[in-house]
């Protein structure tokens, strides 16, 4: 099956700069797919590239397998904005009519789709009231309902979850899970890392213009060469012949984490521990957050910034430098 969102060599520049450097990501039908990256690492530009907002400079970009800015495309897709602005003397009701016309959903289709998108994302019962007396939560529900109103394709949310409590941003993911069922594919960019690990099928890392990560939440938070493994209540495990099969052995808790050295598998590990007839309870390869593989691709808090400085160490024993 074709990919419903693919780019090839993407590249952007604004005179000497460079906004995206030759980016190639794939999205299938029916898949959250995660954009991630710091401020000024590119994302609004590829979002909007694919919306046909921002005319590219090199490659290629195609959504359902046509240029990204077509009019039969932009038809298929929908989007929420970061900080957008609804007009607030509009009510809920009156502002989803207004969008529907644009859309070229008919009268008909509208009366009856409005209370039900709305009841949808929660805010049916105000849909009377004018958009001036909604919190920021509240707002954020509406853009969602006008970016799927259409039924689209493809919907592009920016943000989705900013300024909704918990509650709220739970019901979204369940929203946006909904959709995936349904078969609409969803292209999120959010800085809430933790939600971006619940709900995205894939996930890709920007930095500075270029793609750093891009795999499964699973692929890029494994961390193939550690595994914690953990015994029967009172036996011991044997950490010095660990050791000495050439493996780190560390204590966590109850129980102890094992690291491998290139090449090596777990497996004499586990012969160790049959030969001496432990009982094995618990052995998981060790993950980690997507924040933490985040977190450790970034130097500053975004570019431009300065970066983090790192500790100063010495060796015990060392004098200090003197000061000339």
């Amino acid at each position: 099956m074709s990919a419903v969102i693919e780019t090839r060599e993407l590249r952007k520049t604004y005179g000497r700069v460079e906004a995206l450097k030759g980016v190639s990501i794939r999205v299938e039908p029916g898949e959250i797919y995660g954009l991630l990256g710091q401020n000024g690492a590119g994302k609004t530009t590829l979002i909007k590239i694919l919306l046909g907002i921002v005319h590219k400079t090199e490659g290629d970009a195609a959504l359902l397998g046509e240029s990204a800015g077509t009019v039969s495309v932009r038809q298929k897709v929908g989007y929420l904005p970061e900080d957008h602005r609804f007009p607030e003397y509009h009510t809920a009701h009156s502002l989803m009519d207004f969008y529907g016309q644009l859309y070229g959903v008919s009268r008909d289709e509208r009366r009856r789709k409005i209370p039900e998108m709305l009841e949808i994302v929660g805010i049916r019962s105000r849909m009377d009231y004018r958009i001036r007396t909604y919190s920021k939560g509240m707002k954020q529900r509406l853009g969602i309902a006008q970016a799927m109103f259409h039924n689209p394709q493809i919907i592009f949310l920016d943000e989705p979850t900013d300024g909704v409590d918990p509650v709220g941003r739970r019901e979204i993911r369940d929203l946006m899970e909904r959709l995936r069922g349904e078969g609409k594919t969803i292209f999120l960019n959010s800085h809430l890392l933790g939600e971006v690990e619940q709900v995205c099928d894939r996930v890709a890392i920007l930095q500075q213009g270029s793609l750093a990560r891009q795999g499964t939440v699973a692929e890029l938070t494994r961390q193939s060469n550690r595994f914690v493994i953990g015994l029967a209540p009172g036996q011991a495990f044997p950490a010095e012949e660990t050791v000495k099969l050439g493996f780190t052995v560390e204590a966590t808790d109850d129980k102890f984490e094992v690291e491998l050295k290139d090449g090596q598998n777990i497996d004499p590990v586990l012969a160790l521990l049959s030969e001496k007839r432990l009982n094995l309870r618990h052995l998981v390869e060790k993950k980690q957050s997507l924040e933490d593989v985040f977190v450790s691709m970034v130097d500053g808090a975004e570019p431009g910034t300065d970066k983090r400085k790192k500790k100063r160490t010495r060796e015990v024993g060392a004098p200090e430098s003197r000061r000339k």
